[in-house]
């Protein structure tokens, strides 16, 4: 493959990745900042509908419902109970009232009679009604209520709607009429649902907020919701901070929302402080960085498989076209040899020279034998990749067969010497002799041809194994080509020279033998040298 078309496959990769990165980590923020966002809109509504709640309780308790009661229990045929007066007076801590009515109905009450089983109970009527009721509206009140010696009934004066000024006395009607009180909003919905009945009804603001019952509402919506463990409500009334729900080990909030409830008054305003949600919002953002983080993984590791694929091809490719130049000038060599000695014999006319023919029938078949022995190497090869080689183990002297093959090597040699080192006792190993020898031959052929100029030879036996190092000073082994020197057909490369033969295929065989014989080979770079060792089970 072209370096330059790599290089921009390269490219175009690297920038895919860092492209997918980007996108994905932009949609991640953009959809935190949403989900953020979508918190706060929670905290806000969950402020608020907690507001609305707490005084939608609160007016329900404080809902009184008064009625005419020309209307007998005999004629409407609804059984009206009466309501103590502790129950009716006790929550009166009100600074407002608001009137409303049945549309159907005019808006006044003639006079309001107020009836009880126990006329000493009217002794509190006078200060507890007017003190909590009306006594913060002095210039409302018009009458007092009358004798207190009076039997079971007490009435004043008429309660009137004025659009300008809300709920009046008015101080010159003296008209008087019974009527019934009916405390709480169920009894009162209760009496919506009769006809005919003259009905007014009025509900009642407290001045002061029970701030426990709200922070449990607070709790409760935020719960619902699923947002915020730590935060605080502040009451402010003009400005000024009056309650705050704030610990003394909690720290200061500057997060806040206000409620936006239609009962607040003006003059007032309920806060929630809370610390910036990141858990709360990275939960919600959970699933979507999951995705995005698996689909740039995912993205990740194919373009990798397939920068992995395409720098494999472009190896095979590499080792494809060294093979090819090694075996044309492996093949080329002996070929062109016996066509020579060939060529010689017939236009030379040197058959009748039984001497010169000899020599040159004795150099083709040499030529002959590389020629088939390199073919045979080429099968090997083939037969390594599918399991019909079967290993013939049979128990050989490793020590002998060591020796003979330095001996050989040694004859070959020229400059370099090889040194072993035989242990003191014999060692012998069930093994495929044909095919160890040619592992080991392989491993110190190679020294020969890339190594130093000193080569050793050592082996050690244990009750388990035994182990062959070989060994060189050379150096041109680097830890680059460390793990790639067992692959076949690899060659360590240089450029376009072929002053060493081989095919490539000596190590990857020695390393398929040794790994059929279910033992190990590793190289070590250390010290200066460049060390093989080969180790093998005993039986």
């Amino acid at each position: 493959m072209n370096d330059k078309r790599y290089q921009w496959i390269l490219y175009t990769i690297v920038f895919v990745i860092a492209s997918t990165i980007a996108i994905q980590v932009f949609w991640n923020y953009k959809n935190y900042q949403t989900n953020k966002q979508q918190v706060f809109n929670d905290i806000q509504w969950s402020l608020d509908n907690a507001v609305e709640t707490y005084y939608t309780e609160i007016s329900k308790e404080n809902f009184l419902a008064i009625v005419n009661s020309t209307h007998t229990e005999d004629n409407i045929g609804f059984n009206f109970s009466h309501v103590a007066w502790d129950t009716l007076l006790n929550p009166f801590n009100h600074d407002s009232l608001k009137l409303t009515h049945k549309p159907e109905q005019k808006i006044s009450i003639t006079s309001i009679d107020i009836s009880t089983d126990d006329a000493s109970e009217f002794d509190s009527i006078n200060s507890v009604l007017f003190n909590e009721v009306f006594d913060k509206n002095d210039e409302l009140l018009n009458k007092k209520l009358g004798s207190k010696k009076s039997i079971k009934s007490k009435r004043f004066t008429q309660l009137s709607k004025n659009k300008k000024n809300g709920l009046t006395f008015d101080k010159d009607s003296l008209t008087v009429t019974t009527n019934k009180v009916f405390w709480g909003k169920k009894a009162s919905d209760s009496l919506k649902l009769i006809k005919g009945l003259s009905t007014v009804f009025i509900a009642m603001q407290q001045d002061s907020l029970d701030y426990k019952k709200l922070d449990s509402i607070v709790v409760t919506e935020l719960n619902n919701k699923g947002v915020l463990n730590d935060f605080y409500v502040s009451h402010y009334k003009n400005g000024d901070l009056i309650y705050s729900s704030k610990k003394e080990n909690q720290p200061q909030f500057h997060l806040k929302r206000e409620a936006k409830a239609t009962y607040l008054k003006s003059d007032e305003r309920i806060s929630l402080s809370f610390k910036d949600p990141v858990t709360e919002t990275f939960k919600r953002s959970l699933l979507g960085i999951s995705l995005s983080t698996l689909l740039i993984l995912t993205v990740i590791s194919c373009l990798f498989y397939l920068l992995k694929i395409i720098t494999r091809q472009k190896q095979l490719s590499e080792v494809k076209n060294d093979l090819i130049s090694n075996i044309t000038h492996e093949f080329k060599t002996p070929i062109a040899t016996i066509g020579v000695a060939l060529e010689s014999i017939k236009d030379f006319n040197i058959i009748d020279d039984k001497e010169k023919t000899k020599r040159y029938l004795d150099m083709s078949n040499n030529q002959l034998s590389k020629l088939n022995l390199m073919v045979e190497k080429l099968l090997e090869t083939a037969t390594l990749d599918s399991d019909n080689l079967k290993l013939q183990k049979q128990d050989c002297n490793i020590s002998d067969l060591l020796n003979l093959i330095i001996e050989k090597h040694n004859i070959q040699a020229n400059n370099k010497s090889i040194k072993y080192n035989p242990p003191q006792n014999t060692v012998i190993a069930h093994v495929d002799e044909f095919h160890f020898e040619n592992a080991a031959n392989n491993i110190i052929d190679n020294a020969i041809k890339y190594g130093g100029n000193e080569i050793t030879v050592s082996l050690e036996q244990n009750p388990f194994a035994f182990t062959v190092s070989i060994s060189d000073n050379g150096n041109n082994i680097t830890k680059a080509n460390k793990d790639k020197i067992f692959e076949k057909f690899y060659r360590i490369p240089k450029g376009n020279t072929h002053d060493i033969k081989g095919f490539g295929i000596g190590l990857y065989y020695t390393k398929t033998i040794v790994e059929k014989h279910e033992g190990n080979i590793y190289l070590d770079l250390s010290n200066n040298l460049t060390t093989f060792k080969i180790t093998l089970p005993n039986g």
